[in-house]
């Protein structure tokens, strides 16, 4: 079994609660630091650990959390961003709602390691019960002295909000957040200027995901060396990875980065295997936005090395012949899958969520949508799949937010490696079973 930093109580009885959650060690990190580390030793540790973004892009959070602008005066927030609303991604919500004293517990530590006294959970409206959960958690923390005034005679004094987002999966941008949680609409701001220079309220502002922010309570705990030593090269740590699709076992994994692709797809440990003793036909690794890779390309390089749990080896080749990590959204699709029914979700969902602000992401995704119904309904053409080709081509790159690119990078990775489904689809409609059906079943959703 490989060693677990995260989910090592998630099945103790009544962990969801201060008394259980206290009694295995909880709180420990917030003692630690308040009363025997400095801020800027405690920035060092998570610097040394090699902790990476788990939301998705990767960026080294100890570096994200040096570039903080410290102006005399001005308050300094930090925002959890819990808006997990990407397709196939689902182990923030886990963590919350099965242990969401340990995302307290990381909030009130980074907090005072990035000396912010007031800190937001920004946590999507679909998930309003576990917003409950959060909440109940920061009374009991409260209650017990581990939030508000002078935490345990230290002189640092900090305060938890949880709020409430509407749905938007825009808003999972941390910009955007930044904007609903000042009451505004939901659209993702240009950069620079950057949120740790001038974020909520025009203050210096660090956005952290969820899974992120619990992983400093191990770091502060066992410090950043002992971290660093699980893992591979620069992908250092845990991961959380929300594991679905046609596969016998479900559920949310954490894995010690560097393990390879096959052995979480086909050891009991892990997935178990595809469902109904099938072959695998292709994985989306990181989430819908990451680039669809075919069975053979999931599991070895192109170089023929084995494809490892970690940001680089799943990145290896690029977007020619690699995919990202991305928030650990893995997807599994066994050889009845259509790929071209697949996409056609994600491009009417991310046609959906886009906030139309910028041209390419506004009149590009619906468009793509429209030939892809079109494929599917029959009346499609070769020259429709160049078109799609084309059309996401002019959308990555050119929006505000990379929206544009999770909209486009599932469109140019599906025909770059199933260009002849979409053929199959496009010269023998009539040998598709159930096309027109499964299109009129998506319009009642």
């Amino acid at each position: 079994m490989g060693k677990k930093l995260l989910l090592k109580h998630d099945n103790i009885p009544g962990i969801n609660t201060y008394e259980v959650y206290r009694q295995r060690g909880g709180y420990a990190s917030v003692e630690k630091a308040l009363k025997t580390m400095t801020p800027e030793v405690i920035v060092e540790e998570v610097k040394k650990s090699g902790l990476r973004g788990r939301g998705g892009a990767g960026f080294p959070t100890g570096m994200k959390w040096s570039f903080l602008a410290k102006p005399p005066g001005v308050p300094r927030y930090l925002v959890c961003n819990a808006d997990e609303s990407e397709p196939g991604t689902f182990k923030d919500r886990y963590l919350m709602e099965k242990i969401p004293h340990l995302l307290i517990e990381g909030m009130i530590t980074s907090s005072f390691a990035l000396g912010a006294n007031t800190s937001y959970i920004y946590i999507r409206g679909e998930y309003f019960y576990v917003a409950r959960v959060l909440e109940k958690a920061i009374e009991e923390a409260y209650a017990n002295g581990w939030l508000g005034e002078n935490i345990l005679g230290t002189g640092f004094s900090h305060h938890c909000y949880v709020q409430v987002g509407a749905g938007a999966y825009i808003c999972g941008e941390e910009t955007a957040l930044l904007e609903s949680l000042e009451g505004k609409r939901g659209n993702p701001r240009i950069k620079p200027p950057f949120p740790a220079v001038a974020g909520l309220w025009g203050c210096p502002t660090v956005v952290n995901n969820v899974e992120t922010i619990a992983a400093v309570v191990p770091i502060v705990n066992d410090g950043g060396d002992e971290y660093a030593k699980i893992g591979i090269g620069k992908s250092t740590g845990t991961k959380l990875i929300s594991a679905s699709g046609h596969i016998n076992k479900p559920g949310v994994y954490e894995i010690e980065l560097g393990i390879p692709v096959e052995e979480f797809i086909y050891s009991e440990q892990y997935c178990g295997g595809i469902r109904n003793g099938k072959k695998m036909k292709a994985v989306v690794a990181g989430g819908s936005s990451v680039p669809i890779l075919p069975a053979d390309l999931i599991l070895k390089t192109a170089k023929g090395e084995p494809r490892l749990m970690t940001y680089e080896s799943l990145g290896d080749g690029g977007f020619q012949t690699g995919t990202m990590l991305g928030s650990g959204g893995f997807i599994v699709m066994d050889e009845d899958t259509s790929i071209v029914k697949n996409l056609y979700t994600f491009a009417r969902f991310y046609h959906h969520e886009s906030c139309g602000q910028c041209s390419p992401c506004r009149e590009g995704t619906g468009w793509m949508e429209k030939i892809l119904h079109k494929i599917l309904d029959g009346h499609g053409t070769v020259a429709d799949v160049d078109l799609l080709w084309d059309i996401q081509s002019n959308i990555e790159g050119k929006t505000i937010c990379p929206l544009g690119e999770a909209a486009a990078w599932p469109v140019a990775a599906a025909i770059r490696h199933f260009r002849a489904e979409f053929e199959e689809y496009v010269k023998n409609p009539k040998s598709i079973k159930d096309v027109k059906h499964y299109y009129r079943l998506r319009e009642k959703v």
